[in-house]
């Protein structure tokens, strides 16, 4: 399994260096210079071209992608042009309000829409019909349409939470549970959004895996010899159907991350993805790339995680790894 898993790493890491070299020359040919935004209208070309220059922007492209690969394979991630400051501690500084509204996204995605899919799976076919309609709207939702929806009700509408920010603009002055009740008053419509997009997702997964279970020979038999309903479903129909679950889940994480882009720019959310929006449209080049190229690992890195799970879960597909 750890041979068959190398192999995939393997696989990855030319995944990874394919996506980070086509968004670097994409970038390069998109309409907007970032010298110009950065020194403004009133600069003079001679200002333009040393400023180019200080930027080592006006090199041969191939010269560019081959020096910031270089310096990001050592650790090296650049300075921000727009702000002057180090990539790797802008995104530092947005990694704990994006894992923080990711992570809960993803729990309370997989919770809800498990309970969901199980009773679409077992339920009347008019109960289902009602559920796969809600599921599939949401699914296919845009996030940030959904984001903007949430806030026109209840921020505009019913006054009851803020739209923007992680935090009041008083919190700095408070503490224990009125801290506690400003971030989570500020947590929930962001949150709400990402949630419901995910329970769309999964749980149309968890409702097709376990009809596909149901409906096989073995489960058939265990329930002619005898036993008890309860105990098929926990033992044969769950199992089995919580191997695509365990690919979906994998394969979550960075769908999530992709989607919370646009949710945490819509709410002011001071994460990763907002940084990413800021620095596409500042032209920010070295905050582009390295947040590409995180969000490429994270595929991958998801991919990974997947399919080791998936062997743990059954033997039958750790044994045909092992022998690839």
């Amino acid at each position: 399994m750890l041979a068959g898993l190398a192999r995939r790493a393997s696989t990855g890491l030319a995944v990874v260096a394919g996506v980070v070299t086509l968004t670097f020359f994409l970038l390069r040919l998109a309409p907007g210079d970032p010298v110009a935004l950065l020194v403004g209208p009133a600069a003079t070309p001679a200002q333009i071209a040393a400023q180019r220059r200080v930027l080592e922007l006006d090199r041969p492209l191939a010269v560019q992608y081959g020096a910031w690969l270089g310096r990001f394979a050592r650790g090296e991630w650049g300075t921000s042009i727009a702000t002057g400051r180090p990539v790797l501690a802008l995104l530092a500084e947005a990694v704990p309000a994006t894992l923080e509204l990711v992570g809960l996204s993803l729990l309370l995605s997989y919770l809800l829409g498990v309970a969901v899919g199980a009773v679409q799976a077992t339920a009347h076919r008019r109960v289902d019909t009602a559920l796969s309609v809600a599921t599939v709207t949401l699914f296919a939702v845009p996030g940030y349409w959904l984001g903007l929806m949430l806030v026109m009700v209840f921020t505009y509408w019913a006054r009851a939470l803020p739209a923007f920010g992680r935090a009041g603009l008083d919190s700095d002055f408070l503490s224990g549970g009125a801290w506690l009740a400003d971030r989570l008053r500020h947590l929930v419509l962001p949150l709400t959004t990402l949630t419901l997009i995910g329970i769309g997702g999964a749980a149309r997964f968890v409702r097709g895996a376990m009809l596909d279970v149901v409906g096989q020979p073995f489960v058939r038999t265990a329930l002619a010899k005898g036993l008890a309903p309860f105990r098929v479903a926990q033992r044969h129909v769950a199992r089995n159907a919580l191997i695509p679950v365990v690919v979906l889940l994998g394969l979550s994480v960075p769908t999530l991350f992709s989607g919370a882009v646009f949710v945490e720019f819509v709410f002011a959310w001071p994460g990763v993805g907002r940084r990413l929006v800021e620095a596409v449209l500042a032209r920010d080049y070295p905050v582009v790339m390295a947040a590409t190229a995180v969000s490429a690992i994270l595929v991958v890195v998801g991919n990974l995680v997947a399919d080791a799970l998936v062997g743990w879960i059954d033997p039958r597909i750790r044994h045909q790894t092992e022998a690839m």
